[in-house]
């Protein structure tokens, strides 16, 4: 008997153990202004093991998706797809202009300071789901946490009339 728990302990150990992480870095999602419906959420996902982004959830949104922005012949086009496979220990950028979460069907407007609960649902390489809730800062219109603003140098102001 004592034998048999050891055992089954040490199984439920090892699983435990083998169990896929995503670790998730730099998420933000931009913020909007109070007649907006949608918004996006951007982040970078590394996995411990090959897994896949499958679905996520907030209760902010009455509709979450996972989009690809792709241009198409010269049209830049916005899609959902139905999941985005994770290599492990590769980093995968969801960014403005590329994979993206989309919250649609705002409840609220979210405002720069703000945070937003997500879940994000992923797949194992055996199918098995499981989630990782994260509380996700929100950017104000036109700063913050997200990318640097281009700068367009036109050269005025280095020539003379």
């Amino acid at each position: 008997m004592k034998k048999l728990l050891i055992t089954t302990l040490l199984a439920v150990t090892a699983s435990a153990w083998a169990q896929t992480t995503v670790k998730v870095e730099d998420a933000w999602v931009r913020g909007t202004v109070s007649t907006q419906k949608a918004t996006g959420a951007f982040m970078r996902l590394t996995p411990s093991a090959n897994a896949r982004l499958v679905a996520a959830q907030s209760p902010v949104a009455g509709v979450v998706e996972i989009h690809e922005m792709a241009m198409e012949n010269d049209v830049m086009k916005m899609r959902q797809v139905p999941g985005l496979d994770l290599a492990a220990g590769r980093a995968l950028e969801l960014k403005p202009g590329g994979y993206h979460v989309m919250l649609m069907d705002l409840k609220q407007q979210v405002k720069g300071g703000d945070s937003v609960p997500l879940t994000l649902v992923f797949e194992d390489a055996g199918k098995k789901r499981f989630t990782q809730e994260i509380q996700v800062p929100v950017t104000a219109l036109g700063g913050g946490n997200g990318p640097a603003p281009m700068k367009h140098d036109m050269g005025h102001g280095s020539h003379k009339h």
